[in-house]
């Protein structure tokens, strides 16, 4: 099962496939995901310090952010969210994201 680390917090085994942001707040992390993880809202990006390093590197996003809403938990990897529930007035971090990448990954453009 892959590995996710949240940077200087914590470090937790995903279910291969499971959408990061929904790892995330399964596992206690108070990431924000305002439009239910339709890819709208970027308040579920993360910071990538580790990962699919060949990925990251050849497309330039090594330490750059994504939106953990269209990321499936297919290989370890260590990531800083940016948005926090605490650190908003929200009372919650929004609905919760379906269980699959939403909008359809064919119209997401993500470099490869």
């Amino acid at each position: 099962m892959p590995r996710i680390t949240v940077r200087n917090e914590k470090t937790f085994e995903a279910k291969p496939n499971k959408r990061l942001v929904v790892a995330l707040e399964d596992n206690g992390v108070d990431i924000l995901h305002r439009c239910g993880g339709n890819a709208r809202c970027t308040t579920c990006r993360v910071v990538f310090f580790e990962g699919d390093r060949n990925r990251l590197q050849q497309n330039l996003l090594m330490g750059k952010v994504r939106l953990s809403c269209q990321i499936l938990c297919d290989h370890d990897m260590t990531v800083q969210p940016v948005y926090r529930l605490h650190a908003t007035d929200y009372d919650s971090p929004g609905d919760r994201p379906a269980d699959h990448i939403t909008p359809d990954p064919v119209w997401v453009s993500v470099p490869r």
